[in-house]
């Protein structure tokens, strides 16, 4: 599934240097939280976001960090806050899969996988760190809502585990 977004290419740039509060080395692009951005008559711009999941606490920050970035940029903005359709991790780019686990977050991945591992009937989420997949379940919640915490039994590390959401 890719994700139906309509931003403006002047705006794109600008709204890609927005981190997310909770994981700063994801854009709000990245995440896939943008579901629209689009320039105005006399520089107003509309921004559509859709949280990550309904009782977020980022989007409040996520709202105004970009209504801060698109002023600094000359911009007048209005940010509105889109529930459906329901963010999906599908929606998040590759890019942004690639810096979660660089960061040392398992990225999502397919929902059986997901759904398997977080009832503890496989251990298939791999390390982010040593690639492995023995690891096991250690709390269906993590740093956020959004993750869970696993344990690598090869490296001993902890890592969280962005929850595939569809």
């Amino acid at each position: 599934m890719t994700q139906d977004v309509d931003i403006d290419t002047e705006l794109h740039e600008i709204l890609k240097s927005v981190p997310d509060p909770e994981i700063p080395v994801l854009s709000i692009i990245d995440l896939g939280v943008v579901r629209s951005a689009k320039v105005l008559p006399n520089k107003e711009v509309k921004v559509e976001i859709t949280p990550t999941y309904s009782g977020c606490p980022a989007m409040d920050v996520i709202g105004d960090d970009i209504k801060t970035e698109l002023s600094k940029h000359g911009y007048i903005p209005e940010v509105k806050l889109i529930l459906s359709p329901a963010w999906t991790t599908d929606w998040m780019t590759d890019e942004g899969k690639k810096a979660l686990k660089d960061y040392g977050i398992a990225p999502p991945m397919d929902a059986t996988s997901d759904k398997d591992a977080l009832l503890g009937n496989k251990r298939v989420i791999p390390c982010p760190q040593c690639e492995s997949k023995n690891t096991r379940l250690v709390s269906q919640f993590a740093s956020t809502a959004c993750k869970a915490m696993f344990k690598c039994e090869d490296c001993e590390e902890t890592f969280d585990y962005f929850k595939c959401l569809i």
